[in-house]
């Protein structure tokens, strides 16, 4: 006798897969990118190092963060909700520097260059990006990606996930 659940599941699965190879072909769009600009507040080798500095401290600040989104939407959602406490802490640590400047955070859709992050090129166009200012935020820039995280990834705790587990697991807890 066939087991009715069991073959639903199997059916389930087999659908996501051939989902995954159609749909999974496709190049990547801007849209699929939520990218980070830190700008300095000026060209001075102070400005730099600190903007430097600024940069690991964010990412230090959203590792954790990041690792639990799923999507672009994800990980604005989580970046909107935390554009306060970004600002605070980048705030908090240049007072603490001695900086007489404070800092911007903000969400915005701006235009890009095309550039290469190791195997990945982003094409020039409009991204959807964490933007820090630095003071006036007219030095040289640092960039990145939050979504996925192209900056945001600790090599010593890496969690692998599978997208096709992550589903069956959402459709199990579902039942």
């Amino acid at each position: 006798m066939i087991d009715f659940k069991k073959c639903c599941i199997s059916f389930f699965i087999l659908a996501i897969i051939i989902l995954l190879i159609v749909f999974g072909n496709k190049s990547s769009t801007q849209t699929e990118y939520l990218r980070l600009h830190i700008r300095a507040n000026s060209n001075t080798a102070i400005d730099q190092n600190i903007k430097y500095e600024i940069k690991d401290l964010v990412v230090e600040y959203l590792t954790p963060k990041v690792s639990k989104c799923y999507s672009k939407s994800d990980a604005k959602k989580m970046l909107n909700e935390n554009l306060s406490g970004i600002n605070r802490v980048i705030d908090e640590f240049l007072a603490q520097k001695g900086f007489n400047y404070s800092s911007s955070v903000q969400i915005l859709s701006e235009n890009f260059p095309t550039r290469v992050y190791e195997d990945v090129t982003l094409e020039a166009g409009i991204y959807d990006a964490l933007i820090i200012n630095l003071g006036s935020g007219t030095g040289d820039n640092w960039w990145c990606v939050v979504y996925p995280p192209l900056c945001f990834t600790d090599t010593k705790n890496v969690i692998y996930r599978s997208l096709i587990l992550d589903i069956i697991e959402k459709f199990k807890n579902k039942n």
